[in-house]
């Protein structure tokens, strides 16, 4: 079954899969499950649970095969991995958990900024911030910092904020949000210039 498959495109598969041959889903679950795995990596870093992410993004898998169509301009890797996304961001957002996320995630915000970077580090961790009165002071840091997100942050920034932490480029961020790529990074300038100013 599967060496026969392997030579054929996904695109012909499902054609296939809706000619009744329900081998099919079974072996394109298998064949993408990977993918899934790579998501629900870095998505963990907004909370959720790295099993449910996975099993969410098996869910969007298994729609991606369901609701494909075979007109459409895009390919089926392209809009797996969307479906895939948008599963597995959807539940994140459901579960309520993304508000707890630790202060190093926002680090890398400014990574691509040359100059900025070290001195952002500097300023919310110290390498001899070894003590406990120091990690306190952090914790407090962690927390006001979010506080200030959450209330100055719009829901759209809190969004984009929190795909791009997971190493999204705009563009995807704007696919699984359904939004325009220019509105998309409009939000991310936005939203760098807002906790740059916070820090």
């Amino acid at each position: 079954m599967g060496k026969e498959y392997n030579q054929k495109k996904d695109e012909e598969l499902i054609d296939l899969l809706r000619d009744g041959e329900t081998e099919v889903m079974e072996y394109l679950m298998d064949k993408y499950k990977n993918l899934v795995r790579s998501k629900a990596s870095s998505m963990y870093i907004l909370g959720a649970d790295k099993d449910d992410l996975i099993q969410e993004g098996m869910i969007g898998l298994f729609k991606a095969v369901r609701d494909y169509d075979l007109g459409r301009d895009a390919s089926f890797y392209t809009f797996a991995d969307l479906c895939i996304s948008r599963q597995m961001y959807t539940a994140v957002q459901s579960a309520g958990r993304q508000k707890h996320i630790p202060l190093n995630s926002y680090v890398s915000l400014y990574g691509e900024q040359e100059g900025e970077d070290s001195a952002l580090l500097q300023t919310v961790q110290s390498p001899e911030q070894k003590n406990p009165e120091a990690l306190f002071l952090d914790k407090e840091r962690v927390e006001y910092l979010e506080k200030r997100i959450e209330e100055e942050l719009s829901d759209f920034e809190k969004q984009v904020l929190d795909l791009y932490i997971t190493g999204m480029s705009y563009s995807q961020i704007a696919k699984v949000l359904g939004r325009e790529e220019k509105a998309t990074d409009n939000a991310l300038q936005r939203l760098k210039n807002k906790i740059k100013r916070m820090l």
